[in-house]
């Protein structure tokens, strides 16, 4: 999810913010939240992308973007229809420690509001998430912020398991959160050059021993400059500074991170990790060097490929349908890989 501000908590109930809203729409009018909810459903649902086999809510209001399903009383009730539907299942199919699509279905899942820190997890949040929607979840995804350190999140995976939910570990490496530019300490390359091996390898290790199927993606939304570890701030569209001279540099760093964090779970026995790895719909920016193929770590290492897909997140942005963004990526992923595909987080805001 793209941060283009500091993190702004509405103090402020969604039926109060929506009430405002609503003043300024004509009576009658058309709720164009619940519309693109409902276009989601119906075209999941209807078999329109077959390799989609896992949804997931990014349940949060940000920077007075109103994301959560509950802004309005009609968001709500698409929301509740559209995931009402028996496509959208909530029993994981779990083999040897590693979640693979269900027979038949599209899993539910989400960011169930852990907070503008995106790590405050608790199973009353994953409870008040789940009776909002009517619906169970599969997984409850937040974030495993490094800050000063590396640290495996016991507590939250503990959390999420005794909800009855696969915990989806989102490893960021950044120090804090401000919105673009490098991180001064967490670069592709040191991690490359092995200088968190240490902290990695415990990582892993408690990862294992927690002896419960988790999910993680390192680098979320790797072709957004948004974040640190986007290919822009590590040697972006350079061929001679690292690596492969026929590949650029920023995104090949990534990728070789990437498989360095893997590569250190698997040597420690951590082979209960689901790997997903996760893009954002629209490349930013979008150069030829900032294709989402030059992040991929590849079929050996990666289990899913993930994706967000986001309507407008401010009211006055332009609209677009969720079936026109997935549209424009969509095939991209399949070209890419025929491994099954994630929609880890979607949203849109309420619209005047």
């Amino acid at each position: 999810m793209k941060r283009n501000h500091l993190v702004i908590w509405l103090l402020v109930l969604p039926a109060v913010l929506y009430s405002c809203r609503k003043g300024n729409r004509p009576p009658g009018a058309e709720n164009k939240k619940a519309r693109w909810i409902t276009h989601a459903f119906t075209a999941l649902a209807g078999g329109r992308y077959p390799a989609v086999k896992a949804i997931s809510w990014w349940h949060e209001n940000f920077d007075r973007s109103l994301l959560k399903i509950n802004t309005s009383p009609e968001s709500l009730t698409a929301y509740r229809d559209g995931v009402g539907a028996s496509s959208f299942i909530t029993v994981p199919n779990i083999h040897a420690d590693k979640l693979v699509p269900a027979d038949s279905g599209i899993y539910h899942s989400a960011f169930p509001d852990f907070g503008s820190t995106e790590d405050v997890v608790t199973t009353q949040r994953i409870a008040e998430f789940e009776a909002l929607a009517d619906k169970k979840i599969v997984w409850a995804y937040f974030s495993n912020n490094w800050y000063d350190r590396i640290r495996f999140p016991l507590s939250e995976v503990r959390a999420i398991d005794s909800a009855g939910c696969i915990p989806f570990i989102r490893m960021m490496p950044r120090t804090d959160f401000k919105a673009g530019g490098p991180d001064p300490n967490y670069t592709m390359q040191k991690i490359i050059d092995g200088k968190f091996d240490a902290e990695l390898t415990q990582w892993a290790i408690d990862a294992r021993n927690t002896h419960i199927p988790l999910l993680v993606e390192f680098g979320a939304e790797a072709n957004g400059d948004w974040f640190p570890w986007n290919g822009q701030y590590n040697g972006a569209g350079e061929t001679t500074g690292y690596g492969d001279n026929s590949l650029p540099d920023g995104p090949e760093r990534f990728r070789d991170a990437y498989r360095h964090i893997i590569d250190i779970c698997r040597a420690n026995g951590a082979a209960n990790i689901t790997w997903f790895f996760h893009v954002n719909a629209y490349s930013e920016p979008d150069a030829a060097w900032n294709q989402l193929t030059y992040y991929y770590p590849g079929d050996r290492y990666i289990d899913w490929l993930g994706v967000s897909i986001y309507g407008p997140q401010e009211s006055r942005e332009p609209y677009q349908d969720f079936s026109e963004i997935l549209d424009d990526v969509y095939p991209l992923l399949t070209q890419l890989s025929n491994k099954p595909i994630a929609i880890v987080e979607f949203a849109v805001t309420e619209m005047e």
